[in-house]
């Protein structure tokens, strides 16, 4: 089945040149030009990813992310002419899945785009397909809990929105409970990349996760750094 990608970006050239590399590899592409037209668009198609601007008018790159991100967890991959850390920092901290900058090489920006919807995949395969993946499909600690077949995640009974790449690397450490995984080990895993430089990617996503499972993110119950050397989830039995 063919995926449908919006482009979103104020200049008109951009969304064509994207939707000329995308058209070939066999995806459907539908187009806006600020924020306002993407949730729009959203609300009245069925979207599979989305490939977004930063800079835009009437509604910004990042405003249109935190909005998509109140209902919606398709993979989001901004694009910007920025490429400093903390503009990257704060599009993932908005919810964004990846970030590409300006200009950027078509062949990676597929790439991406195809590493993005094959991880959102992988996470929706619908439970009754039959098929059997693993024994274990509820993981647990203490009041944590991560249902794979359901792709749900509840904390004390109640359920937690989380984001694809969230979900992979709440269920990479719960599948492990007290072994500490470094930035790039959680990276190469969850991303299926080689890891370079993603110290400050994985943060991010660590930082985002414990703000949305910790009563106190600063003094963590679930989600442990283990300092110079990674991230774990305390084993919790009660």
């Amino acid at each position: 089945m063919n995926k449908n990608i919006l482009i979103v970006d104020d200049d008109k050239e951009i969304v064509d040149a994207i939707e000329f590399y995308l058209n070939p590899e066999g995806f459907n592409t539908f187009k806006a030009y600020d924020g306002l037209e993407a949730i729009e668009a959203l609300i009245e198609n069925k979207i599979d990813l989305i490939i977004m601007d930063v800079m835009m008018p009437n509604m910004d790159g990042l405003k249109t992310t935190l909005k998509i991100r109140e209902n919606n967890n398709i993979p989001i991959i901004l694009l910007s002419a920025k490429n400093q850390d903390m503009d990257k920092i704060l599009g993932l901290n908005m919810g964004a899945d990846d970030y590409v900058t300006k200009p950027f090489n078509p062949l990676e920006l597929i790439a991406r785009v195809k590493s993005q919807l094959r991880r959102f995949i992988n996470l929706n395969t619908m439970k009754n397909n039959n098929t059997i993946i693993d024994s274990i499909t509820i993981l647990t600690s203490g009041g944590l809990c991560l249902n794979k077949d359901s792709k749900q995640v509840t904390l004390d009974g109640e359920e937690v929105k989380i984001t694809p790449i969230e979900f992979k690397i709440l269920e990479l450490l719960l599948s492990n409970k007290g072994i500490v995984f470094s930035s790039k080990d959680i990276y190469e895993k969850v991303w299926e990349e080689i890891a370079y430089n993603c110290e400050k990617t994985v943060a991010v996503h660590i930082r985002r996760i414990r703000e949305k499972i910790e009563i106190n993110s600063k003094d963590p119950k679930y989600l442990k750094v283990v300092w110079g050397i990674g991230y774990k989830i305390e084993n919790i039995n009660y």
